[in-house]
């Protein structure tokens, strides 16, 4: 899966990218057809802990896939967002198996 990594107002290191990369590349085995997705990390002002966004939005084909979800850290965040998007895929596939 072809993933485009952004990170806003920041400079994301690449032990990050690679924690999120691998995360993102677990969706695949949920559902195979997804062309491409972009990742956007985000460092929210926001008062409080959960300040650190991560926004996952996939392109599967005749739809497309966003989560989005805060966290203290942007680990905890993307464990979050893959997950809601595991449940969309899981989702998905099921309408598509129903056509």
């Amino acid at each position: 899966m072809k993933l485009q990594m952004h990170s806003v107002n920041f400079e994301a290191d690449e032990q990050l990218n690679t924690f999120i990369q691998q995360k993102a590349n677990k969706l695949e085995t949920f559902y195979d057809r997804i062309i491409n997705g972009e990742i956007f990390l985000k460092n929210n002002n926001k008062d409080g802990i959960d300040n650190k966004t991560v926004e996952i939005r996939l392109f599967v084909p005749g739809s497309t896939l966003f989560s989005q979800e805060d966290a203290p850290s942007f680990e905890a965040a993307t464990d979050a967002a893959v997950d809601a998007m595991r449940r969309q895929l899981k989702k998905h596939k099921q309408k598509q198996m129903a056509h």
